[in-house]
């Protein structure tokens, strides 16, 4: 079992930046493939951006690439998204979830484990 904790989330003005992190526990945490996923009210969850085992592969959706940053330090055990340029409609709450397969996924229900999300509000 892995218990996923995400921090960092806000009200921030449009144009303006984020971090968020994300903290597991349980297994190794080098053994999972680590995914960012937000679901807006009404809408459902979509895929955000994952990062491989060793952090050396990345995925981002189309709509956060090149704004938005993943990565990982396996010796905190911690995921972090960095999220600058925000706009209103990135506003969602935001989810990690880890995966153990090998390959990056951007589909919700390959991933075995969820955090409780935290909430990501952008002003205009």
């Amino acid at each position: 079992q892995v218990q996923l904790v995400e921090s960092g989330g806000g009200l921030v003005q449009a144009g303006g930046s984020l971090r968020l992190s994300c903290t597991t526990s349980g297994r190794t945490f080098s053994n999972y493939v680590m995914g960012w996923f937000r679901q807006a009210p009404g809408k459902e969850r979509e895929f955000v951006a994952a990062i491989s085992r060793a952090g050396t592969s990345t995925d981002y959706a189309d709509s956060v690439k090149g704004r938005f940053t993943i990565s990982r330090i396996n010796a905190k055990n911690t995921v972090y998204l960095q999220m600058n340029s925000l706009k209103p409609e990135d506003t969602a709450v935001y989810y990690c979830a880890a995966d153990r397969i090998l390959k990056l996924e951007r589909t919700s229900n390959t991933y075995d484990f969820w955090g409780q999300g935290t909430q990501v509000t952008v002003s205009s």
